[in-house]
């Protein structure tokens, strides 16, 4: 479970994996998805996942250069991963604003 931490680590990360999770994309295409994502924190992502193995860059030949990032088949298991982690977080997100409501919930023991 650390090592899957590890490489998820750092605000931003999840959600780059998320934008690959739809199919491979450029660049440009990541920022104008995280368009509050700064360049530099994007390229840091792009770096950190690829040296976890997640990422794949794939750069064409040409001017200019076409770089394409694409998960690799260890990144695509980490769909299910993150669709648990977004399940549980909409579960303790309701949970919450029904404790805000007056309702009593116990605890997952």
């Amino acid at each position: 479970m650390e090592i899957t931490l590890s490489a998820l680590h750092g605000r931003w990360t999840t959600l780059v994996v998320r934008e690959l999770l739809r199919g491979d994309r450029s660049y440009s295409e990541l920022r104008t998805a995280l368009p509050a994502l700064s360049d530099k924190v994007l390229s840091d992502r792009l770096a950190q996942l690829a040296e976890a193995g997640v990422v794949e860059r794939d750069r064409r030949p040409g001017w200019p250069p076409r770089v394409r990032y694409a998960l690799t088949p260890r990144g695509h298991r980490l769909g299910p991963v993150l669709q648990a982690l977004w399940d549980w977080g909409a579960e303790a997100a309701a949970r919450g604003s029904r404790a805000g409501s007056g309702h009593e919930t116990s605890p997952v023991h």
